[in-house]
């Protein structure tokens, strides 16, 4: 029986969507064909599609029945986390013909990496990144002759922007297919030392350097539990990947044979079939609240307090911050894993994976078991894959014990009985707070704000002893329609060595943190944002804010309706690095609370 909680969520979801909802799901069914999409081209169109096409392939879909694969990637050798998709494409082409299928290239999405542009300006492009990939998405799915679809990608915003993307072809069947993370480098918990001791002048940049290196050092996604590796649990506990397909490293065997799997399975969910399974009808409120309850078990990036929200847009969904906080109350948190702990996602999957924690979840009646997936429903998520005898792909029940305590927890006795992520709310408007890796004596903060509107100007101010002192720093002018709400992690070290000092310390910020940000405790995604006229524009230097995470506020001892809002000069974020091409955006994009999205309208506070 599924946790009254849940359930209440659950209903009120599915109350609130019912109008947007019941318009996608006409709009995608009207859109169904029984028949191969190519067949409803004219032959001249036909023609195109399959020109460059193997002499099989071209015959198969010239004359036969064949379902056609589209396949949109996001491969590219820069990131990490991408390049082992390089060779992606002829596995699944090979795989589909021999499904009786056909499987093509349908177009290729950005994949920018926020490891790389952290603290530069090119980070002011990352969150837009989202809806260029949804974009991209939809433009290599026009062609409409296509059956199903997969899509390769892993990373911060190239999952969120591949699902929105396929939504709008919510009538094909889709699997996402992962590639891995890359094996364990250096321990998180000594990166982080390293960083912290950099940003005191303790280690050269040469040491620095060696770290990071140690840490980022092969094919595969970064180890660490950020938003890439939160979207891979999300999107296994949505069921648009195989069971235990998200944390298997690439380049093994047992990767290949879940790529395989994937493409022979979605083949076969078509409209041309029996057994069709439509994305836009399988994703449904269900699915959001079990991605939603994985969120805060597994102490997950706050960057899908947007993400998720902008998903369950694209497919007719409604859903709040409020849903997001009141589910918190009842999840209690199932994992360690930086930077909530020391451990990776590799720890992770070795004490029992995403089999032992949705096996976990469901028995806790915190998930939807009901809910549809690419094999089902979820209850076979409580499984693991493996390579039996003769080398073939089959699952078996996860561990009933956790392999290691310190890792991963059943939910008889968690961590702690919530996973941290919260709503909070008061003079300066909502923000979120995760609280899950903040040690308990800081989750209330209270001191004399600092404010600044560069994030360069908060480390010359930290290097200069400016804020060697109890400080809630302000960093305002940080949100979407301002700058395209860059991540802020490059503050976290400074930061967390004034705390290290015994500083009371808060960041309150219209920007994003990190999926990776820890131990000092933030307010984040405030909005209204200060460059809409939001109350954290009225904040002046000596203000005294509080930052308190137990009781749900973030509050002010100012009467800030008596000030008028600063104004920033952001010419200088306007221009550069290709800022100027998002213009458009930075006018369109809603507010955080509603998933900071271009296709949602850019309303004013």
């Amino acid at each position: 029986m599924v946790h009254a909680r849940i359930q209440e969520v659950t209903d009120r979801i599915i109350a609130r969507s019912r109008q947007g909802r019941g318009a996608y799901l006409a709009r995608i069914r009207a859109a169904a064909s029984t028949t191969p999409r190519r067949k409803g081209l004219g032959c001249a169109n036909q023609a195109h599609g399959f020109a460059a096409c193997a002499p099989g392939d071209k015959a198969a879909l010239s004359t036969g029945d064949a379902p056609s694969l589209a396949i949109v990637t996001a491969y590219n050798d820069m990131l990490s986390a991408h390049e082992p998709y390089e060779h992606y494409p002829e596995a699944i082409r090979t795989a589909a013909r021999a499904a009786g299928g056909v499987a093509m290239v349908a177009g290729g999405v950005p994949a920018m990496c926020d490891g790389i542009t952290q603290g530069e300006t090119g980070m002011e492009l990352s969150l837009f990144s989202r809806d260029v990939i949804a974009l991209s998405t939809a433009v290599a799915l026009s062609h409409n002759t296509f059956d199903a679809a997969v899509l390769l990608g892993i990373c911060d915003k190239i999952v969120p922007g591949l699902i929105i993307g396929a939504l709008s072809f919510g009538h094909l069947p889709v699997q996402l297919i992962p590639a891995g993370p890359m094996p364990s480098g250096l321990p998180n918990d000594e990166k982080a030392k390293i960083r912290q001791l950099y940003a005191e002048g303790k280690v050269s940049r040469a040491d620095l350097l060696a770290a990071e290196a140690k840490a980022y050092h092969a094919p595969g996604t970064c180890t660490f539990y950020g938003t890439a590796n939160t979207n891979q649990m999300l999107v296994e506990i949505m069921g648009l990947l195989l069971p235990g397909a998200a944390f298997v490293n690439p380049g093994t065997s047992l990767r290949a044979a879940l790529t395989r799997e994937a493409v022979r399975r979605v083949l076969t969910h078509t409209a041309l079939g029996a057994d069709y399974l439509a994305l836009g009808e399988m994703l449904d409120e269900r699915s959001f609240v079990n991605a939603i309850v994985g969120l805060h078990a597994t102490g997950g990036s706050t960057n899908h307090t947007l993400h998720l929200l902008a998903m369950a847009a694209a497919a007719g969904i409604s859903l709040t911050w409020d849903d997001l906080s009141d589910i918190a109350d009842v999840v209690p948190l199932l994992c360690r894993i930086y930077p909530n702990g020391t451990a990776d996602v590799n720890h992770f999957t070795a004490a029992g994976g995403t089999g032992f924690l949705i096996r976990e979840l469901m028995d806790a009646g915190l998930l939807h078991a009901d809910a549809r997936t690419v094999i089902g429903d979820l209850r076979p998520y409580a499984q693991e894959p493996y390579l039996d005898a003769q080398g073939e792909l089959a699952w078996r029940a996860a561990p009933e014990v956790s392999g290691d305590a310190a890792v991963l927890r059943g939910c008889a006795g968690p961590f702690q009985p919530t996973g941290g992520l919260q709503l909070l709310t008061g003079d300066l408007g909502q923000a979120v707070i995760k609280t899950s890796a903040v040690a308990p004596e800081r989750h209330v903060i209270e001191a004399p704000a600092r404010v600044f509107h560069r994030q360069e100007d908060v480390q010359e101010a930290f290097k200069a002893g400016a804020l060697n002192r109890d400080v809630v720093v302000v960093l305002r002018f940080q949100g979407p329609h301002a700058n395209g709400m860059p991540e802020l992690h490059k503050l976290m070290p400074p930061l967390g060595v004034l705390q290290d000092k015994g500083f009371k310390v808060a960041l309150v910020t219209d920007g994003r943190l990190s999926g990776a940000s820890g131990k000092v405790p933030a307010a984040i995604h405030v909005t209204p944002e200060a460059a809409r006229g939001g109350p954290i524009a009225r904040l002046r230097d000596g203000d005294i804010v509080r930052v308190d995470a137990p009781a749900g506020r973030l509050s002010v001892q100012a009467d800030l309706n008596a000030r008028a809002p600063a104004q920033a000069d952001l010419a200088g974020c306007h221009a550069g690095t290709g800022r100027e091409l998002f213009a458009g955006f930075r006018q369109l994009v809603g507010r955080a609370d509603q998933g900071a999205s271009i296709f949602g309208g850019g309303d004013e506070a």
